[in-house]
């Protein structure tokens, strides 16, 4: 098995973490020198606190794992393309790669709505890799929002 698809399967671990406490179910790890030193999940619904993305919580917890902001022999893998608010905390981290799952045509900032890479003059650019094993995060994702409707439409 790949390395990307052997920590994506972590990452949809996390992911499933979520679903199971009604989050949106995207999941994120952060591996530093072929070692898991972070994982996170959705927790925005939970806490209501919008900043709770996966990304988020799994950067600040490898920040404290380390004891720096520096993340820059970390890779982060995440089930769904990082939005804005990610995409620049990755930047802010220094983190050296993403890798993602499924695109997200509606806010991700790795190339489907926007690309940061591609902004001229920042300080930092991180390598990425999209469409890890993007069947079977965009099925979670679907599966979810289908099952959120149908208990809409039955209330």
């Amino acid at each position: 098995m790949e390395l990307n698809e052997k920590y994506m399967k972590e990452a949809i671990k996390e992911a499933k973490k979520a679903e199971c406490k009604d989050e949106v179910p995207i999941g994120a790890i952060i591996v530093r020198e072929g070692k898991i030193i972070a994982r996170a999940h959705n927790t925005r619904q939970t806490k209501q606190i919008s900043t709770h993305h996966a990304e988020i919580l799994c950067i600040e917890k490898a920040c404290k794992k380390l004891g720096t902001w520096r993340l820059e022999e970390c890779e982060l893998y995440v089930t769904l393309e990082p939005c804005p608010m990610c995409a620049g905390a990755i930047q802010q981290s220094r983190i050296k790669k993403v890798v993602f799952g499924a695109y997200d045509s509606k806010g991700g900032f790795f190339g489907s709505n926007f690309n940061i890479n591609e902004v001229k003059g920042l300080n930092h650019y991180p390598e990425v890799e999209g469409g890890v094993m993007k069947e079977e995060t965009s099925k979670l994702l679907k599966e979810f929002f289908k099952r959120k409707r149908e208990r809409r439409i039955s209330s």
